[in-house]
């Protein structure tokens, strides 16, 4: 599910720079941006898209992280000319010929379309086999408030991250993982004989944990790894796993 929210007031988009890990002042024209909302520490706190529908600015966000995200918008909006309010518009999604008006996903071509209106009939799109053919985290599931590292987890591949923009909360651990640093974990995709549950541990042969299982999909699944221990046999409860070649 998901919540719309619609920005007012002359400030929204300065407001949104300082704080979000993508830079929206393009949004000054019609366009939509993938972004997130990090700690102070870097940490994953809730992602969501920045849309300038031709009309209006809107948030489209998880519904299970809006509230928390316009809690923390409204702490740091101080004195910005700024308005929130929840939209009565509806977010359609699909893949294939695009509807007037819709936008592309800005994450990946595979993720189609987004459009910003009456709602259209849903469509019958298996997106957990898009996900993880593309590597594409999901919020709740491989993305996880106060634990991911969003380099780890590939935004900066999925158009998520500016290194350009400027200050922004979470920016100086982010631009440090960048440019002085090597990841040591990250966001794969597995070849998995069996199942098991999302979340379980990853063992190499010798008992060490090498990552957690997420997203299964037929004979792949999305894993958060150490990339140093992505070589020979991996198991996640019953399940055999090897890197996908």
């Amino acid at each position: 599910m998901r919540r719309l929210i619609r920005l007012t007031g002359p400030d929204a988009l300065s407001l949104l720079q300082g704080l979000v890990s993508n830079d929206v002042l393009p949004l000054k024209a019609r366009g939509i941006v993938y972004a997130a909302l990090l700690t102070p520490q870097g940490r994953y706190l809730a992602d969501f898209f920045v849309v300038n529908t031709g009309t209006e600015l809107l948030l489209d966000l998880p519904e299970s992280l809006a509230d928390g995200v316009m809690r923390r918008l409204a702490m740091y909006r101080l004195r910005a000319d700024v308005a929130f309010a929840v939209s009565d518009l509806s977010v359609s999604r699909g893949i294939g010929d695009a509807p007037e008006g819709a936008l592309p996903d800005p994450r990946h071509p595979a993720l189609g379309w987004r459009l910003y209106g009456a709602p259209l009939p849903e469509a019958t799109v298996d997106w957990d086999a898009i996900r993880v053919a593309h590597i594409i985290p999901e919020t709740g599931v491989e993305l996880i408030p106060d634990e991911t590292l969003i380099l780890e987890a590939g935004f900066e591949r999925l158009n998520g991250v500016d290194f350009r923009k400027g200050c922004y909360v979470g920016q100086e651990v982010t631009a440090r993982m960048k440019h002085k640093t090597e990841l040591r974990k990250g966001l794969v995709r597995l070849h998995i004989s069996g199942t098991a549950p999302a979340g379980t541990p990853i063992l190499m042969a010798d008992g060490r944990e090498a990552g957690r299982l997420f997203t299964q999909s037929g004979d792949r699944a999305l894993a958060q790894m150490r990339l140093d221990r992505l070589a020979g046999p991996l198991q996640a409860g019953d399940a055999i796993l090897r890197a996908d070649a």
